[in-house]
């Protein structure tokens, strides 16, 4: 079922981005001819008026077919004047660009309704214990943080509070320097609340490297709290622009290793929001914001045949005055296929190195 739920939200993030494109077009006045679910040979179609709709055999991707998108198409003489190529500049930048927007929105409209429905606060108590960490030997679920080290902080709200906790477990270092996996020469003191009893607990810290601080393997439980509208679209809004960061950044430097390996294809992404739907609905709909945000960035990239590459032509043929030859967009269109299977093959190889080594983490 998981799966099946994965597979749909996929193919609804590809017909909302094609349906941008769709009722860009049509508003605009341009013919759509094709409206396809998946790319590859016909599987089932059927026509309503002008346009045909119908599903494809390979499922990646979708298109959207309007007439003259091809400057050397033939086209009979009553839909010349419709023909993408025959309309201004502007017309065309709202068509290509209304997939990618699409998919923007959609992403903050989901940051947006989970922040907002979903809206949490960590509490002092232990939510999680994770196995194999320092904390698995002295500390258990529904234990309640008192103080660290003997700094309890009751002056300072919650969340502040809280800071404080892992800044005061953060200040432990290993001897000699802080290396991946190291425990810390002094151990952290916790004075916690138990079944009602207070006691003390006694824990070595260890060092890890991804997130670059001493933890000891544990994470607070949270309780709902309301947020109010201005907080939500805040919070969507941070959310939108750290992945937006974070994804330029991936391909700014995709010629370092390290971030090579931050890259993976459809089975990656497939397999990780299997893991995540199995979890909860929370964590799904921050998935499918995260895709659907990069899937309309990565179709803004300046390429053929991304949306972008057709965004970028068009601003060429409006800065020279008139349109570039097709051989020019011809020779770029093998350069971005070429970026774009690299990309793949990329991908693939990290998630088959994941798959049979220590697989996908969603944690």
């Amino acid at each position: 079922m998981s799966w099946l739920l994965v597979f749909l939200g996929f193919s609804l993030l590809v017909i909302l981005h094609e349906a941008g494109h769709f009722f860009a077009a049509k508003a605009t006045g341009m013919r759509v001819e094709k409206f396809f679910l998946f790319l590859g040979p016909k599987v089932v179609s059927f026509k309503r008026g002008e346009t045909e709709y119908g599903i494809a055999a390979i499922p990646l991707g979708g298109f959207v077919k309007i007439s003259g998108m091809n400057p050397e198409e033939e086209l009979p003489p009553e839909v010349e004047a419709r023909a993408y190529y025959r309309q201004p500049t502007w017309k065309r930048i709202v068509v290509i660009a209304a997939g990618p927007a699409v998919n923007i929105v959609l992403a903050f409209a989901i940051f947006f309704f989970v922040y907002f429905a979903y809206a949490q606060q960590p509490t002092q108590k232990i939510g999680e214990v994770i196995a194999g960490t320092p904390a698995a030997k002295a500390l258990q679920p529904g234990d309640r943080i008192l103080a660290v080290d003997g700094h309890a902080y009751k002056s300072l709200d919650k969340e502040a509070r809280l800071e404080r906790f892992i800044e005061e477990i953060g200040k432990h270092e290993c001897r000699g320097g802080q290396s991946d996996g190291c425990r810390a020469e002094r151990p952290v003191d916790l004075r916690i609340e138990r079944e009602g009893a207070v006691r003390t607990a006694s824990v070595r810290p260890e060092y890890k490297e991804d997130v670059k601080r001493m933890l000891i393997g544990f994470s607070y439980a949270s309780e709902p709290t309301g947020v109010s509208v201005g907080t939500a679209a805040s919070r969507a809004w941070g959310s939108l622009w750290l992945v937006t960061h974070r994804t330029a950044s991936v391909f700014g430097r995709i010629f370092e290793s390290s971030q090579r390996k931050e890259i993976s294809s459809v089975v990656g992404i497939s397999d990780v929001a299997h893991q995540t739907v199995e979890k909860s609905a929370e964590d799904s709909l921050l998935l499918l914001a995260v895709v659907s945000l990069s899937l309309g960035l990565i179709n803004l990239l300046p390429i053929l045949p991304l949306d972008g590459g057709h965004i970028f032509w068009s601003v060429v043929e409006k800065a020279r005055g008139k349109p570039a030859s097709l051989q020019a967009m011809e020779r770029a269109s093998i350069v971005g296929f070429a970026l774009i299977a690299m990309l793949f093959f990329v991908g693939l190889s990290n998630d088959i190195g994941r798959i049979t080594g220590e697989g996908f983490n969603t944690r």
